[in-house]
This record gives structure tokens, C-alpha cells and sequence, in this order.
């Protein structure tokens, strides 16, 4: 469905993405994670056809850059920073319903769904909203077309606690209709919904794990954690992660975010009891 044949990008003299090939498939929730500078918001900027670049990036074989609107009208996109629009909000949401030719009640609906009060707002233009209003609006225009390629970058970054566990539930709703491409630091807010774990680090893939589907990987399993020499530190931060001495180790719950076979994995250095 989404082919990336040996991506590069150089901005000036720094090599941002450096030699990236990855096929994603319909059905694929992918996590994509790294840290800042490590390539995923050029990856997903190649993939909506805004840079040049070396390689090839081809949607069910059409290149974006060459074929956007034909690709666009097949993607849902909330990107990390919010673009200074002027237009007023409802304006915005009109003319993004028109685009992608769906209704705006729609869209209108699924902020209502994250805590926006869209009457209150409609008039003001998007560029003046707070963070958080300017993401929900964003996340509604997305979420609220039909869609089969779903990009979000860093989604949740300035969402309130109770519009992010809205957000990540509507997310899952949709699992199923298509690929589905997050980025985000925070890999255990995510864990639940991908299927698909990809690490990107100096614009490489580093890690490509995939996780099966029905796993909870926000569970907790008993684990017991054994060292060969006793360390007064250890212990402490032992008891500090809600662990207690016990057969000759420290006894207690461990969470696990990772797919199996990442090396941060905390429980890939404890025994399980």
C-alpha cells in the first residue's frame, strides 16, 4: 500500500533521512518513535509529497509529490505544529469538508467528542486558538472524512488528559481501515492501538518489530529481579519502582510498553516469578 524505497534527505549538509526503505501494509498501526531530529517528520512530509528527495515514495504505486491530490484525498493528517491559518474556524472546517467531500457535521461531531464547544469558536480564527483547541480542531477535520491512510505527528501532544483517552479510543475504532502511521515519544500511550513498532534514529530505521494483534501490552506480569552483588542504589530505586525483597531478590509488578525484543525493555533483564 505505502512503499519507501531508499529515501534520502538532505537539508543543506545534514543527511535528515539516510537510506529508509519500508512497506506498509493495509491493516498496519504503526508506532513510529525516535527522538527529535531522528527523521519522522521528514519521512511523513516525503510521504504527503511536500519535499523532493532521493528514493521512492509511492502510494498503491502513485508518487505523491507527482500525484497529491489523488493521494491526499486518501489521507487523514494532524501535524505536529498547527499551521498559522487566519481563516476563521469555521471557515476552516468548511472548506476542509468540501475538499474531501464529506459533511462538515461530521467533523464538527468528533470535536464536540474531545470537549470543543465548535459554536464558541467557529467564528474566532484558527491561528488565535490555544494549543489544545487548535489539535482537537485538527484531530476533527481528520477524523471526521473517510479515510484509509491515517498520519498523526505527535497527535497528542497538547490534549488534556480526558480529550487523549477520547482521542486514542476514536483511533481505535478505526484500526482496521487501513494504515495507520503515529509518531510519538511517549511509546506507552500507544502501545494498545499499534501493531507495528518502527525506531528511527540519524534519519535510519533501526528497530521494525511487529506485535501481535489482541496482545495487551500495557499488562502487568509478577516479575523477581536477581543480581549477583548487592547494591545498596539498586535497592533503593527497587523500592521506589513498588518492588520488595524476597528470595534473595526483589519481588514485584512489571509494566510492559515495548514489543518483545526491544533492548529498553524493562522485564528483558528480570526473571519472570
Amino acid at each position: 500500500m505505502i512503499r519507501f524505497a531508499n529515501v534520502a534527505k538532505t537539508f543543506r549538509r545534514a543527511r535528515v533521512l539516510d537510506g529508509v526503505s519500508l512497506d506498509l501494509a493495509k491493516g498496519d498501526r504503526v508506532a513510529l518513535v525516535g527522538s527529535n531530529g531522528a527523521g519522522k517528520t521528514t519521512l511523513i512530509r516525503c510521504l504527503l509529497g511536500e519535499y523532493v528527495h532521493d528514493g521512492e515514495v509511492t502510494v498503491d504505486g502513485l508518487a505523491p509529490r507527482q500525484n497529491r491530490r489523488a493521494v491526499l484525498t486518501r489521507v487523514g493528517f494532524v501535524p505536529q505544529i498547527p499551521p498559522p491559518l487566519k481563516m476563521p474556524v469555521g471557515e476552516l472546517v468548511g472548506f476542509s469538508a468540501s475538499v474531501c467531500g464529506t459533511r462538515p457535521e461530521r467533523m464538527i461531531e468528533v470535536m464536540g467528542q474531545l470537549g470543543l464547544d465548535y459554536g464558541r469558536i467557529r467564528r474566532l480564527p484558527f491561528v488565535k486558538l490555544s494549543g489544545g483547541m487548535k489539535q482537537k480542531t485538527l484531530i476533527g477535520v481528520a477524523l471526521g472524512r473517510d479515510s484509509d491512510i491515517l498520519i498523526m505527528d505527535e497527535p497528542a501532544a497538547n490534549l488534556d488528559p480526558e480529550a487523549r483517552h477520547i482521542f486514542f479510543k476514536l483511533l481505535a475504532e478505526r484500526k482496521d481501515a487501513g494504515v495507520m502511521l503515529i509518531t510519538s515519544h511517549r511509546l506507552d500511550e500507544v502501545a494498545a492501538l499499534v501493531n507495528r513498532v518502527i525506531e528511527m534514529d540519524m534519519g535510519r530505521v533501526v528497530l521494525d518489530d511487529r506485535v501481535a494483534d489482541g496482545v495487551d501490552m500495557t499488562a502487568r506480569m509478577d516479575c523477581t529481579i536477581r543480581l549477583l552483588r548487592p547494591d545498596p542504589a539498586f535497592a533503593r530505586a527497587a523500592a521506589e519502582w513498588h518492588f520488595t525483597p524476597a528470595d534473595g531478590g526483589w519481588h514485584g509488578p512489571a509494566r510492559s510498553t515495548v514489543p518483545t525484543g526491544c533492548a529498553s525493555c524493562p522485564c528483558s533483564r528480570a526473571t519472570p516469578a
